[in-house]
């Protein structure tokens, strides 16, 4: 039997409201990466205008934006981080990272305890 991979998913929330989390994370690191709102939707398997819509409330809900549109020549346009959207995702990344080595111990507790991985149980 395959050992059930247990991973922490970390929602940074303000009065309950959503302002970063692992999807929203990830948009900005494919859009770093892509240089492309369209470009990084696509590779998460979500429309243009999700992705835009997502990208609108993560510009609304920092001081500064994350995300700037970049004018476009012969390869048309783009857009890319802003300073603050790589602080952003730095500092995000590394709670993520701080939180899994923070965990591993009780991750490894609750992991030998598990009899079947949720998604592979038989009835």
């Amino acid at each position: 039997m395959e050992e059930p991979n247990l991973k922490l998913r970390i929602r940074v929330t303000q009065e309950g409201a959503l302002v970063l989390g692992p999807g929203r994370a990830e948009l900005l690191a494919l859009i770093q990466s892509t240089g492309s709102i369209a470009a990084a939707g696509r590779e998460m398997r979500m429309s243009y205008k999700r992705a835009w819509t997502l990208v609108e409330a993560l510009n609304n809900g920092f001081t500064q934006p994350l995300v700037e549109a970049v004018k476009g020549g012969a390869g048309g346009g783009g857009a890319r981080l802003t300073p603050a959207g790589q602080e952003v995702l730095a500092s995000y990344q590394s709670l993520q990272r701080e939180c899994e080595a923070a965990a591993a111990p009780q991750l490894r507790q609750l992991r030998a305890m598990l009899a079947v991985s949720p998604g592979n149980k038989s009835g």
